[in-house]
């Protein structure tokens, strides 16, 4: 959930509703949105040596991808109007979330010592994780509240391990946890064979284009359209560290790169997700992937 455009009591709210619905189902996953201003925290840097773009044991970490041009398009300050109250202003994130929590446990009181609560949604069996691209606000706001960090491989591969690093620097015990906790996410497709999950994946690097392009995210391509492509180098700078770290292949391929991006991280989850143009074959890709997890011994989540 990214509550640049949302108050802490309406998230609070639905996803109270949804845990009454489903109860202990549900992680509420906060982000602070690409429309906020940047935070002003900052973690020492990275202590993990890139060599040649690559980890010590060999997790690749491209150059660092600019989000500028998107995030000053007129599309999407056309889309933060539309998501926005007239005159409404983003809350400070991190009082923003000091609220949700308070709400959640049911403590919220005003400055002027007036109680709120909220039904459904006090006493939810959700599981609070900040979502964090670098080792800045994000970082900062899970660290020094002791909640459960989620840093994105699969969206800012270049910044995964500041992000890590910057919140466990910043970790404070709480009631929460009493040591940091991380999920990294990656972009997988498997299949039984390198070479399928290939052609499973080629619709990938044009859907990432439209969305970096703030054309708008098209429906997944197939095959067939993805290779019809008319692609320009513009294009192909735009989309290749996502292309570069997506983790496409037979289950032992692609076990082998997660096992590497666990290490890299120190990673206690990962977080998979799979795109492809066929629903059926994601189904497959995630079931293939399951089966050869399990046969190495690791565990899979119960969420």
């Amino acid at each position: 959930m990214q509550l640049g455009h949302r108050t802490a009591l309406s998230t609070v709210e639905e996803f109270g509703l949804l845990d009454a619905v489903h109860p202990g189902r549900f992680d509420l996953g906060l982000g602070r949105s690409g429309g906020r201003p940047p935070g002003e925290h900052s973690a020492p840097p990275s202590t993990t040596p890139v060599v040649d773009g690559r980890t010590p044991n060999g997790l690749l970490i491209p150059p660092r991808f600019s989000f500028a041009h998107l995030l000053g398009s007129p599309r999407v300050a056309l889309q933060r109007r539309l998501l926005m109250l007239p005159g409404a202003d983003s809350q400070d994130y991190a009082e923003q979330i000091d609220d949700l929590l308070a709400l959640l446990e049911g403590t919220y009181r005003s400055p002027e010592g007036v109680e709120a609560h909220v039904v459904p949604g006090e006493g939810a069996d959700l599981q609070v994780w900040i979502l964090g691209s670098s080792g800045g606000q994000s970082a900062a706001v899970a660290g020094r509240r002791g909640l459960r960090f989620a840093a994105n491989y699969h969206v800012s591969p270049a910044t995964v391990l500041e992000a890590v690093e910057g919140y466990r620097a910043f970790f404070q015990p709480s009631e929460h946890l009493d040591k940091p906790y991380v999920t990294v996410s990656a972009d997988v497709v498997v299949a039984e064979d390198d070479a399928t999950a290939r052609e499973l994946a080629t619709g990938y690097g044009p859907w990432v284009r439209s969305i970096r392009t703030a054309e708008g995210a098209i429906p997944f391509p197939t095959p067939e359209e993805a290779r019809a492509h008319p692609w320009t180098e513009e294009d192909r700078a735009l989309v290749r560290d996502r292309l570069d770290t997506q983790f496409t292949g037979s289950p032992a391929r692609v076990a082998d790169e997660l096992e590497r991006l666990r290490e890299a991280t120190d990673a206690d989850e990962l977080l998979i997700t799979t795109i492809t143009h066929d629903h059926a074959d994601r189904i497959r890709s995630y079931a293939l992937l399951a089966e050869e997890w399990r046969r190495r011994g690791h565990t899979l989540g119960p969420r």
